[in-house]
């Protein structure tokens, strides 16, 4: 008997329906998942079991003041789609076809009014899990919540049974400009943006436990700039106690905040690129954001060149950048400091880097460059030491095969993670440091992307597939995940991320220097790469 194809079709879909029945379950409604705050009732909705609540407001902020509790609300506040993002100096008009495929970015949309939580929890009883409180990516000056596929929550929250949480909050010249030189109302404008973070965990020590977590068992952990502002954090007297674990994923870039005045000195640049006097300062409490942008980042070129010109060095990635100040009131100490390193002693610390971060874009020329022209290259760029140099690559890395991985070597975010590594657990009683090294490759795009910044994420969050452009999927990619997502897990529980589908993971110290390298395989060796980072960076 021949069976046409529609019934076919129709039979595959009913035997499909549960499968997907099963993987997506969603439940919505006047009195799902509503829950107490502070301010008022807030509804979220629930899916896969876990109790999602997307755009509280943590904090609200006028223009350059600092953060303040939010006003009270009547009835239930919806509480279901991502809030607004912290305006971008440049919008995004445009985007690379490739790279943009890889990022998946999700933009959201922009106001100044943007100091809104994210939390996911299996569920707004009384029982007392840990927080993992997540700070987003993009340096000082963009991102957010939401930016990323791999940020979501849900997964992670469901895997371990913990609470996770992300936010907004004020960025570039929002967060950072400094205008404490016109008045004690603007004494903390410098650091706003930080201040904000801490508003928001200040709001989860007040109000967790209502959505089934700890106050007291919160991790913060961040990625790039999210692991900046977690080494902020960590050097800041305001925000001792709203904390318990911090993690730092490729944020260790910056040694030093800016000093107070260079910060006020791009105030007062700022004022002078849209022709204001001093005591017209109030006025850029309400100028176009556009205007204050632009104004804002031409001051920033003129300070920097002004300091490059008399020798000073120049905190950013290759020009002045926006940051905290080291302004002796918020921040009254450096951020590599004794005071700030003793400030955070008892704070467990799990910090690594990936293998590649942003080379593959640098080099991205050389990706199928034959082992002739990338000899060359090395050859010219190292000239008598391109011997010690080749002879430290394959010490560091002695199973790499294409001629381009011996370009495509981060020297950017790992010495620092190492020097913070090291100070870190030389401190006499302090809390442990674990040390990971993410050296997976993405196989997308024929695995020109490598281990690049930001490729851990969808493993630390277990969200492989919803990251699947940037990681390819697969089964290999998903036992990783599990390794990762597990490790993070345990050590926001415990301090410690050891567990039983990883080798036994070491506290790292600076003469042992017990590495975890995470990959398909993953293994613990001493550091491998000390030769490579000191003829790198020279020291």
């Amino acid at each position: 008997m021949k069976i046409k194809s529609s019934l076919l079709f129709a039979i595959a879909l009913v035997c499909l329906f549960p499968k997907l029945h099963a993987q997506i379950e969603l439940q919505t409604g006047k009195d799902v998942a509503v829950t107490d705050t502070e301010s008022g009732k807030v509804r979220g909705f629930i899916r896969n079991g876990i109790y999602t609540y997307k755009g509280i407001p943590y904090a609200k902020a006028e223009r350059f003041m600092a953060p303040t509790k939010v006003d009270a609300w009547e009835g239930v506040r919806s509480s279901t789609m991502y809030g607004p993002v912290a305006p971008l100096l440049t919008p995004t008009t445009s985007v690379m076809d490739e790279s943009e495929f890889v990022f998946d970015h999700d933009w959201g949309y922009t106001s100044e009014d943007c100091l809104r939580i994210n939390v996911w929890t299996p569920n707004t009883d009384q029982k007392k899990r840990p927080v993992l409180f997540w700070i987003h990516g993009g340096g000082y000056t963009a991102g957010s919540s939401q930016e990323l596929p791999s940020y979501d929550g849900e997964n992670l929250s469901k895997k371990g049974d913990v609470v996770v949480v992300s936010i907004n909050h004020r960025l570039n010249v929002l967060g950072f400009l400094d205008l404490s030189a016109y008045g004690e109302k603007y004494k903390t404008s410098a650091n706003n943006s930080i201040l904000d973070i801490v508003a928001a965990l200040e709001w989860v020590k007040a109000n967790i436990s209502n959505f089934g977590g700890d106050p007291n068992n919160v991790t913060i952990f961040g990625q790039s700039g999210g692991g900046a502002k977690v080494n902020n954090l960590m050097a800041m007297p305001k925000a001792k106690g709203l904390f318990h674990k911090a993690i730092n994923q490729s944020g260790a870039m910056r040694s030093n905040m800016l000093e107070k005045e260079v910060t006020q000195e791009i105030g007062t640049e700022v004022l002078n690129q849209l022709g204001l006097s001093a005591d017209q300062v109030d006025q850029l409490q309400t100028i176009p954001f556009e205007q204050l942008s632009a104004a804002s980042s031409k001051a920033l070129q003129v300070v920097g060149e002004k300091m490059k010109a008399e020798g000073k060095p120049v905190i950013g990635m290759g020009s002045l950048n926006w940051g905290p100040s080291h302004d002796g009131n918020v921040f009254p100490y450096q951020l590599l400091s004794d005071e700030a390193f003793e400030l955070s002693k008892d704070i467990p610390l799990l910090i690594g880097t990936t293998k590649n971060e942003f080379t593959p874009f640098a080099n991205g020329r050389f990706f199928n460059a034959s082992e002739e022209e990338i000899m060359a290259h090395i050859k010219n760029t190292y000239k008598d030491k391109a011997d010690d140099y080749l002879a430290a690559v394959k010490k560091a890395y002695p199973n790499d095969t294409k001629p381009s991985d011996l370009l495509d070597i981060d020297a950017m975010f790992r010495p620092g993670a190492v020097f913070q590594a090291n100070r870190k657990s030389a401190l006499k009683g302090g809390a442990p440091v674990y040390m990971y090294l993410f050296t997976w490759q993405s196989p997308v795009f024929d695995g020109k992307y490598k281990s690049l910044h930001c490729m851990e994420l969808p493993f630390v969050f277990d969200n492989i597939e919803r990251a699947v452009q940037m990681t390819g999927g697969g089964e290999k990619a998903h036992i990783l995940a599990h390794k990762m997502s597990q490790a993070w897990i345990n050590f926001a529980k415990t301090g410690d991320p050891n567990h039983d589908a990883l080798p036994v993971w070491p506290v790292y110290n600076a003469t042992d220097t017990h590495t975890m390298f995470l990959d398909e395989e993953c293994f613990v060796s001493p550091q491998r790469d000390k030769e490579f980072l000191k003829l790198v960076t020279g020291s």
